[in-house]
């Protein structure tokens, strides 16, 4: 079976009014369009060309959830549980109603994740830096009354990071969290910070879209990490991130599990938060494998799902297919045929979903695609 699929973009208001306009090249809607949602998660199954949507053919079996996103503002600082915290956290909110806004949970999976650049450049926070390289950071802060107890935190004993984030978020810090960031923006408006410019340029930017919120502060503990088009980056349960700005593919587990500490509206709970977080720091590894032939695999360690990127010159590639796949066409034409002589064009911003009982696909013309699939 070969289908074509399409989605409206979701208006969260970090959405760029730009970006998924020029990729598909339309003129702009004048609304922010953050994501577009292909798959058959309950929050907005895909909608299938002819009639229907896609949960209605699957019946909500696809282990994983593709996206565009298209970020213009930063994403709140968040974190996912891991496949036990989620069972855990769901079952002990099945009392609530799905839309209950207390509910943190939305389902009982976990949602590790793979964002892969489209722009040519995409800003993220992810991971937390290690305290003496924090520490460094925040030398060219300066030395006031808030970044000194920043420093005193830090200096601590025990898990410094995790009491840290705690103190930010308590509501007991505000004072403190407004010298800091008063510190980030004069150090931007400065002399060059060397080493660590582009990372409080960037904490100096997210500070100007949420003036004197903590989660700014929390940002100057992450990894400032700049993805080139086709890099990628995966993100591990626990791992504390924010997505700044950019256009990528996003695949994750089909789960809309969020836990959220800080540059959002929405509901934040800080202790569950701080009971799913890893405050373990560490560099996350950009992905930048090389291509074998035609195609360009993201590895990735976990078995919901699995991410290649096809470059097509003119000739035919060809895929089997293990289990329900997705074509996400991102740049060119791009067209799909299955062995049972079904074939289709996939419009740029639009996916194509083929059946796990086809053995085999092959994509043709000029251009670029994504496959999504269940875990190899």
């Amino acid at each position: 079976m070969l289908l074509s699929l399409t989605n409206t973009p979701r208006d969260y208001a970090w959405g760029s009014t730009s970006f998924l306009a020029e990729l598909e090249g339309r003129s702009p809607s004048g609304a922010p369009e953050a994501e577009v949602w292909f798959g058959d998660h309950p929050g907005d199954p895909a909608d299938v060309d002819g009639d229907g949507t896609l949960d209605e053919i699957t019946g909500g079996r696809l282990p994983y959830l593709l996206k565009l996103l298209a970020a213009a503002r930063p994403l709140s600082i968040q974190v996912h549980p891991t496949l036990a915290q989620a069972q855990q956290g769901w079952a002990a909110e099945s009392g609530k109603a799905l839309d209950d806004p207390t509910r943190n949970y939305r389902d009982d999976n976990h949602k590790p994740e793979l964002i892969v650049a489209l722009s040519e450049t995409f800003q993220s926070l992810s991971g937390l830096r290690p305290v003496s390289d924090t520490l460094v950071l925040i030398d060219a802060l300066g030395e006031g009354a808030g970044v000194s107890a920043l420093r005193a935190r830090l200096s601590g004993d025990a898990d410094v990071l995790r009491d840290t984030i705690s103190w930010l978020l308590s509501g007991d810090a505000q004072s403190e969290v407004d010298e800091i960031i008063a510190a980030v923006t004069a150090a931007a408006e400065g002399a060059d910070a060397g080493e660590w410019n582009a990372a409080i340029q960037a904490i100096a930017g997210v500070a100007q879209t949420y003036p004197g919120d903590p989660g700014v502060v929390v940002a100057l503990l992450m990894n400032h990490v700049v993805l080139r088009r086709g890099e990628g980056l995966f993100l591990r349960a626990g791992l504390l991130h924010a997505y700044l700005e950019g256009l990528g593919v996003e695949i994750m587990a089909a789960s809309d599990n969020v836990l959220r500490g800080g540059l959002t509206p929405k509901r934040i709970d800080v202790p569950e938060l701080l009971t799913i977080l890893d405050s373990a720091p560490a560099e996350v590894p950009v992905l930048r494998p090389a291509a074998d032939g035609a195609v360009t695999s993201y590895p990735v360690p976990v078995a919901d799902f699995a991410l290649d990127r096809v470059t097509l010159t003119g000739g035919a590639v060809a895929r089997a297919v293990a289990g329900d796949t997705m074509v996400l066409a991102t740049a060119g034409d791009v067209a799909i045929e299955t062995v049972s002589g079904e074939v289709r064009t996939v419009p740029v911003g639009s996916a194509a979903f083929v059946s796990a009982d086809e053995p085999e696909l092959r994509l043709s013309g000029v251009g670029e695609a994504f496959i999504a699939a269940p875990g190899r």
